[in-house]
């Protein structure tokens, strides 16, 4: 209660949760506003009515081709509606970013809390192991490591399904999400585990798993839930990356990073079509970090009131 007390204290964190949520409730009502506006994101509308695509494919109408049946304007070329492109995209977004957050969590939460209150010979190897695997340019790995899993996961020539181009990016965001995290904890554990009411249940006869169940989690809530908070928009951006640069997730899926990379190809002859991704993208993520810091701030014993 004190946190969200502080929160409501903190103007720039309430408008950031006012963002957030409006993205959630967006993404979460999407194909509910889609039918009430009567579109979809991947049928060609600019192809299948005439007069909406000049013969170059660009937008008859100004700024993109918005109008009263199409409020963001047209996809350049394929003539889809933006926004239930928008729309879906969040949606497309936040699954891979939420269960991205929520793995590399549980990760980081088995890897840093065991290796902290086991310390010696395993914190060591850890330490080793982690300091590898951040010595590598994780973004080449990301876009290396995307089409090796999918082309193990799918037989040549076959389609490869929607769900599996959404868990190939969640796994590949996993291989190296939770080392962070992990480290952070393995710090805080091994202060922890010298504390006074860790060294009384050891006393009193407490095993392993209720020190580090009952002791020691408890004490890392608020650092998991600001890690969680930070992730998140993380693995959003980096997912538009991965989008834009080809090895993200693919059509017909709707996606904001692959949008701003349409919109890249396009951005002389038609710049709007660049605009709706880039400000949507743009809020999402700030709006995120900024709740994120809010959080922190909240969470800390040493702040007081605003």
């Amino acid at each position: 209660m004190a946190m969200v007390g502080k929160l409501q204290r903190d103007r720039v964190g309430a408008a950031a949760l006012v963002v957030v949520l409006l993205f959630l409730l967006l993404a979460l009502t999407a194909p509910l506003i889609a039918a009430l506006y009567g579109k979809n994101p991947t049928e060609h509308y600019g192809q299948n009515a005439p007069g909406l695509l000049s013969d170059g494919g660009l937008p008859v109408l100004p700024n993109g081709g918005i109008s009263g049946d199409h409020w963001f304007g047209l996809e350049p070329g394929l003539g889809r509606d933006v926004s239930t492109q928008l729309l879906y995209g969040i949606r497309t977004s936040l699954l891979i970013a939420f269960a991205s957050a929520a793995v590399t969590t549980v990760l980081g939460v088995l890897a840093g809390v065991a290796v902290g209150y086991l310390g010696g010979i395993a914190d060591r190897l850890f330490g080793f192991l982690a300091n590898v695997l951040l010595a590598f340019p994780t973004l080449l790995l990301l876009l290396a490591l995307s089409p090796v899993i999918q082309s193990r996961l799918v037989d040549p020539g076959a389609a490869e399904p929607e769900w599996m181009q959404f868990l190939v990016l969640i796994l590949v965001f996993a291989t190296f999400g939770w080392i962070p995290l992990a480290l952070s904890l393995r710090a805080t554990v091994r202060s922890l585990r010298e504390r006074d009411f860790v060294q009384s249940a050891r006393a009193q006869g407490a095993g392993a798993f209720h020190i580090v169940v009952r002791e020691l989690l408890p004490n890392v809530r608020s650092q998991l839930l600001v890690h969680a908070t930070m992730a998140v928009p993380a693995f959003v951006a980096s997912e538009a990356v991965l989008s834009f640069l080809g090895v993200g997730i693919t059509e017909p899926v709707p996606d904001w990073g692959r949008m701003i990379a349409r919109g890249a190809e396009v951005f002389r002859a038609d710049p709007t079509y660049m605009v709706f991704p880039g400000v949507a993208l743009l809020l999402f993520v700030l709006a995120f970090n900024l709740l994120g810091d809010a959080v922190r701030d909240a969470l800390d014993p040493r702040s007081g009131p605003r």
